[in-house]
């Protein structure tokens, strides 16, 4: 499916953004490549839950961003293809790959548009955390999933709940609406990563409820197999949060009361 006609620009203008980022979050302590490399896997116990034995297993993980989850499955023995918007992160997931000694495919493509060679290849189909509001719609993410999956493959989705997008970023006010209704330009200082890093770059985003993800899974026709909300987020990457005992992190002041993070699992019909 070609990009919608209408955003060419704003890809384009986040293209710019997640090139300007991967520079800096390839040395960022956020990231710790050098842990990464001594064998560090940076995938979440709720995504290796969910993910289960990879092993041998024919894997696609969209919007990669430098490829760390695409080789931590590579290293737990799945065959992987990494894809991404950002041509300067695919770059970088290459290099990295080559330093670990390891064999991935990576593809420079906005996950909007269809690729045709990967179509019924996978056994599982893997994106997680800070994915979906880059995309205008998800009735044609959800399309392509189908497409790439094997009959019997299944989807693993691990995000940031909508919820968290409402807010303003310094979690003072709702800001945004729940809802799929306005295009969201900001401008940010810094990166989640680093905020204290040189750049201001334009982003556009698009918020997206709980509705709109699980009905555009259903409406390629996938089947939901599993769905759970979670309070507390694995990564800390936002303003305001604080660590609970279970490690994860939470917005100050709203402990207990705000979902951090969502999980939907849903596969393909024989």
């Amino acid at each position: 499916m070609a990009m919608l006609l209408g955003n060419e620009g704003s890809f384009e203008l986040n293209r710019a953004l997640w090139n300007a980022r991967t520079k800096l979050h390839v040395g960022s302590k956020f990231y710790d490549v050098e842990g990464f490399l001594a064998g560090k896997n940076s995938l979440s116990a709720k995504e290796l839950e969910l993910l289960g034995d990879v092993h041998g297993k024919q894997l696609l993980h969209l919007q990669c961003h430098f490829g760390q989850d695409t080789l931590s499955l590579a290293r737990m023995g799945a065959q992987v293809t990494g894809l991404d918007l950002s041509d300067a992160a695919i770059a970088e997931a290459h290099k990295l790959a080559g330093r670990m000694g390891l064999h991935a495919e990576f593809i420079h493509a906005n996950v909007l548009d269809f690729q045709p060679q990967l179509a019924g290849k996978f056994d599982i189909v893997f994106t997680s955390y800070g994915v979906l509001g880059w995309l205008p719609e998800l009735e044609g993410w959800a399309r392509n999933i189908a497409r790439y999956l094997k009959p019997g493959g299944k989807l693993v989705l691990v995000e940031f709940h909508p919820a968290v997008w409402m807010f303003d970023n310094d979690f003072t006010h709702v800001a945004y609406s729940y809802f799929n209704r306005q295009l969201i330009e900001e401008t940010e200082q810094g990166t989640y990563a680093d905020p204290a890093a040189p750049i201001s770059l334009a982003s556009h985003t698009w918020n997206h409820s709980l509705g709109e993800t699980i009905s555009a899974l259903l409406g390629a026709g996938l089947r939901l197999k599993h769905f759970e909300e979670m309070d507390g987020s694995p990564h800390n990457c936002f303003a305001r949060t604080v660590q609970g005992a279970d490690g994860l992190f939470r917005i100050e002041g709203m402990p207990g009361k705000l979902p951090m993070v969502f999980a939907a699992v849903a596969e393909r019909s024989i």
